[in-house]
């Protein structure tokens, strides 16, 4: 039997001449084979399946995305103690007093040392209850209620004592500071706090004048002792 002969033979021989044979490329038949060929080829690249997304190619950065729509926030501005100004009172060689009726506990306690006064702060959570400041020529103090004294760093010393008040619940800091470089406030030790009473003695190296007054934002208590001169 004879082979059955392919119709693509023929489309062949209209493609490709036979050798030697020169090319024509004008011939109407070769140019149809020709466009149906290319015909097939791009039937070939046709995409098979669900035509894609546009959107879904597109890539977005996370990063702005969230922070796009992600809410903002900002801190709180942090408001500093207010200084003490300079309209201060003048210093007195005399004891002192003052306050406001009231209950406040004691949360913060600070000592410094300025280039004209030594600086005792007693801070609250409230306005600042009833207090004193009272000088003694030795610094001896009485221990609340249990009748024994402490004797503190220096030759004279200062009572500063408050009512309506505690720090037990609220203060967690030292309890006595030293400073022995200080030129007159040389120690300032907690000597009772019982009873609504709260007491700090004052160990000076001198006896020297002092000024009280309280400030707000935050509610303090100072006491300055003046430095001699020289």
């Amino acid at each position: 039997m004879r082979p059955t002969r392919l119709p693509f033979r023929h489309l062949g021989a209209a493609l490709i001449p036979p050798f030697g044979e020169a090319r024509q490329y004008h011939s109407p038949v070769r140019l149809t084979a020709a466009a149906g060929l290319c015909l097939l080829l791009a039937a070939g690249c046709v995409q098979v399946g669900p035509p894609g997304n546009p959107a879904a190619n597109q890539t977005t950065s996370p990063a702005a995305s969230s922070a796009a729509s992600g809410p903002r926030y900002s801190q709180p501005p942090v408001t500093p103690p207010t200084a003490p100004g300079n309209n201060l009172p003048a210093f007195a060689c005399a004891d002192s007093g003052g306050g406001k009726t009231g209950v406040a506990n004691v949360n913060s306690v600070r000592v410094s040392s300025q280039p004209d006064y030594d600086r005792f702060v007693l801070q609250f959570d409230g306005p600042v209850p009833t207090y004193t400041v009272k000088r003694q020529a030795k610094p001896t103090f009485p221990q609340g209620a249990s009748g024994q004294t402490i004797t503190l760093g220096g030759t004279a010393g200062v009572l500063v004592r408050v009512h309506s008040a505690t720090e037990a619940n609220t203060y967690t800091g030292p309890t006595d500071l030293s400073h022995s470089e200080y030129r007159v406030l040389k120690e300032a030790r907690l000597t009772e706090d019982f009873e609504g009473y709260v007491s700090w003695g004052l160990g000076l190296g001198q006896p020297v004048c002092l000024r009280t007054f309280t400030l707000t934002n935050p509610y303090r208590l100072v006491v300055d002792f003046l430095t001699p001169a020289g």
